[in-house]
Protein backbone atom coordinates (compact mmCIF):
# COMPACT_ATOMS: atom_id res chain seq x y z
CA UNK A 1 0.00 0.00 0.00
CA UNK A 2 1.54 3.43 -0.84
CA UNK A 3 2.09 5.75 1.62
CA UNK A 4 -0.44 8.64 1.60
CA UNK A 5 2.10 11.43 1.47
CA UNK A 6 2.84 9.76 -2.37
CA UNK A 7 -1.02 9.33 -2.67
CA UNK A 8 -1.24 13.51 -2.01
CA UNK A 9 1.78 14.37 -4.26
CA UNK A 10 0.69 12.27 -7.02
CA UNK A 11 -2.85 13.83 -6.72
CA UNK A 12 -1.55 17.52 -6.68
CA UNK A 13 0.79 17.30 -9.71
CA UNK A 14 -1.82 15.41 -11.71
CA UNK A 15 -4.65 17.82 -11.08
CA UNK A 16 -1.81 20.64 -11.31
CA UNK A 17 -1.28 19.28 -14.86
CA UNK A 18 -4.86 18.89 -15.42
CA UNK A 19 -5.89 22.23 -14.92
CA UNK A 20 -3.22 23.75 -17.04
CA UNK A 21 -4.55 21.53 -20.11
CA UNK A 22 -8.06 23.29 -19.40
CA UNK A 23 -6.50 26.93 -19.55
CA UNK A 24 -5.64 28.62 -23.12
CA UNK A 25 -1.80 28.80 -24.16
CA UNK A 26 -1.65 33.06 -22.56
CA UNK A 27 -2.83 31.54 -19.29
CA UNK A 28 -0.48 28.42 -19.12
CA UNK A 29 2.50 31.35 -19.80
CA UNK A 30 0.96 33.36 -17.28
CA UNK A 31 1.07 30.18 -14.79
CA UNK A 32 4.49 29.35 -15.87
CA UNK A 33 5.64 33.42 -15.17
CA UNK A 34 4.41 33.22 -11.60
CA UNK A 35 5.24 29.43 -10.80
CA UNK A 36 8.15 28.01 -13.00
CA UNK A 37 11.82 28.18 -12.15
CA UNK A 38 13.48 31.11 -14.07
CA UNK A 39 16.70 32.15 -14.10
CA UNK A 40 16.64 35.04 -16.23
CA UNK A 41 14.23 36.80 -13.22
CA UNK A 42 17.49 36.89 -10.67
CA UNK A 43 19.63 38.82 -13.84
CA UNK A 44 19.34 42.28 -14.30
CA UNK A 45 16.56 42.09 -17.13
CA UNK A 46 13.85 44.54 -18.45
CA UNK A 47 10.94 42.19 -18.42
CA UNK A 48 8.82 42.61 -15.20
CA UNK A 49 8.63 38.72 -13.51
CA UNK A 50 5.30 39.07 -11.68
CA UNK A 51 5.32 37.82 -7.78
CA UNK A 52 7.81 39.83 -6.94
CA UNK A 53 10.37 38.90 -4.19
CA UNK A 54 7.67 35.98 -2.88
CA UNK A 55 8.06 34.55 -6.53
CA UNK A 56 11.73 34.65 -6.09
CA UNK A 57 11.74 32.41 -3.22
CA UNK A 58 8.68 29.98 -3.88
CA UNK A 59 9.35 29.53 -7.45
CA UNK A 60 12.65 27.47 -5.89
CA UNK A 61 9.75 24.90 -4.82
CA UNK A 62 6.85 25.23 -7.11
CA UNK A 63 8.28 24.42 -9.92
CA UNK A 64 8.38 20.71 -9.11
CA UNK A 65 4.61 21.14 -9.61
CA UNK A 66 4.20 22.05 -12.97
CA UNK A 67 5.04 19.12 -16.03
CA UNK A 68 6.26 19.77 -19.57
CA UNK A 69 3.26 17.23 -20.52
CA UNK A 70 1.35 14.26 -19.64
CA UNK A 71 4.37 12.02 -20.67
CA UNK A 72 6.52 14.12 -18.14
CA UNK A 73 4.59 13.60 -15.16
CA UNK A 74 3.62 10.03 -15.50
CA UNK A 75 7.19 9.30 -16.16
CA UNK A 76 8.46 11.26 -13.08
CA UNK A 77 5.16 8.99 -11.10
CA UNK A 78 6.71 6.02 -11.31
CA UNK A 79 9.77 6.70 -9.80
CA UNK A 80 8.20 8.84 -7.33
CA UNK A 81 5.97 5.96 -6.48
CA UNK A 82 8.85 3.36 -6.86
CA UNK A 83 12.28 5.81 -4.19
CA UNK A 84 9.49 8.38 -2.68
CA UNK A 85 7.35 5.46 -1.40
CA UNK A 86 10.40 3.80 1.00
CA UNK A 87 11.64 7.34 1.81
CA UNK A 88 8.19 8.50 2.84
CA UNK A 89 8.00 5.05 5.36
CA UNK A 90 10.95 6.17 6.80
CA UNK A 91 10.23 9.61 7.43
CA UNK A 92 7.11 9.84 7.50
CA UNK A 93 4.42 12.72 5.69
CA UNK A 94 5.78 16.25 7.08
CA UNK A 95 9.37 14.91 6.71
CA UNK A 96 8.85 13.75 3.61
CA UNK A 97 7.65 17.06 2.13
CA UNK A 98 9.86 18.87 3.75
CA UNK A 99 12.72 17.02 2.53
CA UNK A 100 11.49 16.55 -1.38
CA UNK A 101 11.16 20.54 -1.34
CA UNK A 102 14.71 20.89 -0.09
CA UNK A 103 15.92 18.48 -2.86
CA UNK A 104 13.42 20.70 -5.40
CA UNK A 105 15.06 23.78 -3.81
CA UNK A 106 18.77 22.54 -4.46
CA UNK A 107 17.75 21.34 -7.45
CA UNK A 108 16.89 24.88 -8.68
CA UNK A 109 20.41 26.37 -6.99
CA UNK A 110 22.25 24.11 -9.21
CA UNK A 111 20.13 25.11 -12.25
CA UNK A 112 20.43 28.53 -11.42
CA UNK A 113 24.17 28.53 -10.85
CA UNK A 114 24.95 27.18 -14.34
CA UNK A 115 22.31 28.49 -16.41
CA UNK A 116 22.32 32.59 -14.54
CA UNK A 117 19.86 34.35 -16.53
CA UNK A 118 18.79 32.05 -18.79
CA UNK A 119 14.88 32.54 -19.69
CA UNK A 120 14.05 29.07 -20.20
CA UNK A 121 11.24 27.99 -17.39
CA UNK A 122 12.37 24.99 -15.58
CA UNK A 123 9.27 22.49 -14.48
CA UNK A 124 8.92 18.97 -13.35
CA UNK A 125 9.51 16.92 -9.87
CA UNK A 126 12.54 15.04 -11.26
CA UNK A 127 14.87 17.00 -8.79
CA UNK A 128 12.79 16.30 -5.81
CA UNK A 129 12.49 12.52 -6.52
CA UNK A 130 16.12 12.51 -7.36
CA UNK A 131 17.08 13.44 -3.98
CA UNK A 132 14.13 10.69 -2.58
CA UNK A 133 16.39 8.16 -4.66
CA UNK A 134 19.57 9.24 -3.27
CA UNK A 135 17.79 9.77 -0.06
CA UNK A 136 16.69 5.38 -0.81
CA UNK A 137 20.07 4.73 -0.98
CA UNK A 138 21.23 5.65 2.28
CA UNK A 139 19.22 3.36 3.40
CA UNK A 140 17.83 0.37 1.53
CA UNK A 141 20.58 -1.53 0.17
CA UNK A 142 22.04 -1.50 4.05
CA UNK A 143 21.98 -5.74 5.60
CA UNK A 144 19.21 -5.59 7.60
CA UNK A 145 17.66 -3.17 4.80
CA UNK A 146 14.03 -3.44 3.13
CA UNK A 147 15.62 -4.55 -0.46
CA UNK A 148 18.70 -7.11 0.73
CA UNK A 149 15.90 -8.81 3.43
CA UNK A 150 12.66 -8.32 0.76
CA UNK A 151 10.77 -7.19 3.64
CA UNK A 152 9.09 -4.47 1.88
CA UNK A 153 6.00 -4.55 3.86
CA UNK A 154 7.56 -4.63 6.72
CA UNK A 155 7.74 -1.09 8.46
CA UNK A 156 10.66 -2.61 10.71
CA UNK A 157 12.99 -2.89 7.92
CA UNK A 158 12.59 1.09 6.98
CA UNK A 159 13.29 1.82 10.66
CA UNK A 160 16.66 0.64 11.71
CA UNK A 161 19.47 2.72 11.62
CA UNK A 162 21.62 4.03 8.17
CA UNK A 163 24.71 3.75 7.60
CA UNK A 164 26.50 6.98 7.31
CA UNK A 165 27.51 8.32 3.83
CA UNK A 166 30.71 7.33 4.08
CA UNK A 167 29.77 3.72 4.52
CA UNK A 168 27.28 4.11 1.97
CA UNK A 169 29.79 4.44 -0.41
CA UNK A 170 32.01 1.28 0.85
CA UNK A 171 28.42 -0.64 0.01
CA UNK A 172 29.33 -1.88 -3.01
CA UNK A 173 25.14 -2.04 -4.22
CA UNK A 174 24.23 1.90 -2.74
CA UNK A 175 27.76 2.80 -4.70
CA UNK A 176 26.20 1.13 -8.00
CA UNK A 177 23.37 2.41 -7.93
CA UNK A 178 24.62 6.30 -7.41
CA UNK A 179 27.67 5.59 -10.37
CA UNK A 180 25.00 4.39 -12.30
CA UNK A 181 22.37 7.15 -11.70
CA UNK A 182 24.99 9.25 -12.29
CA UNK A 183 25.69 7.99 -15.18
CA UNK A 184 22.51 7.87 -17.68
CA UNK A 185 21.93 11.52 -16.01
CA UNK A 186 24.98 12.58 -17.45
CA UNK A 187 24.21 11.19 -20.52
CA UNK A 188 20.97 11.91 -20.93
CA UNK A 189 21.77 15.41 -20.02
CA UNK A 190 24.38 15.94 -22.82
CA UNK A 191 23.14 13.17 -25.07
CA UNK A 192 20.16 16.16 -25.25
CA UNK A 193 22.47 19.45 -25.79
CA UNK A 194 24.15 17.84 -28.20
CA UNK A 195 21.22 16.54 -30.60
CA UNK A 196 19.53 20.00 -29.97
CA UNK A 197 16.90 17.73 -28.83
CA UNK A 198 14.10 18.41 -25.36
CA UNK A 199 15.69 20.64 -23.21
CA UNK A 200 16.73 18.52 -19.47
CA UNK A 201 17.87 20.41 -16.86
CA UNK A 202 19.86 17.53 -15.82
CA UNK A 203 21.94 19.59 -13.44
CA UNK A 204 18.48 20.11 -11.51
CA UNK A 205 18.29 16.57 -11.34
CA UNK A 206 22.31 16.69 -9.81
CA UNK A 207 21.34 19.32 -7.38
CA UNK A 208 18.51 17.64 -6.31
CA UNK A 209 20.32 14.13 -5.67
CA UNK A 210 23.43 15.84 -3.86
CA UNK A 211 20.78 17.27 -1.47
CA UNK A 212 19.43 13.67 -1.22
CA UNK A 213 22.98 12.36 -0.21
CA UNK A 214 24.11 15.05 2.07
CA UNK A 215 21.08 16.34 4.47
CA UNK A 216 19.57 12.74 4.57
CA UNK A 217 20.84 13.10 8.23
CA UNK A 218 18.79 15.73 9.37
CA UNK A 219 15.78 14.33 8.28
CA UNK A 220 16.30 11.06 8.98
CA UNK A 221 13.62 10.49 11.83
CA UNK A 222 15.68 7.09 13.22
CA UNK A 223 18.74 7.75 15.14
CA UNK A 224 22.26 6.76 13.75
CA UNK A 225 24.03 4.01 14.86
Amino acid sequence: MLPGSVVAMVAIIAVVQFARSMVSQQQDLLVQLWFAFIPARYADTFFPFPGGLGADAWTFVTYALLHGSWVHLLTNTVWLVAFGSAVARRFGPLRFWLFSAAAAAGGAALHLALHFGDPIPVVGASAAIAGQMAAAARFVFDSHGPLVLRRGGDDSAFRRPATSLVDTFRNRSALLFIVIWFGINLAVGIGSSVSGGVAIAWEAHIGGFLVGLLLFRFFDPVPPR
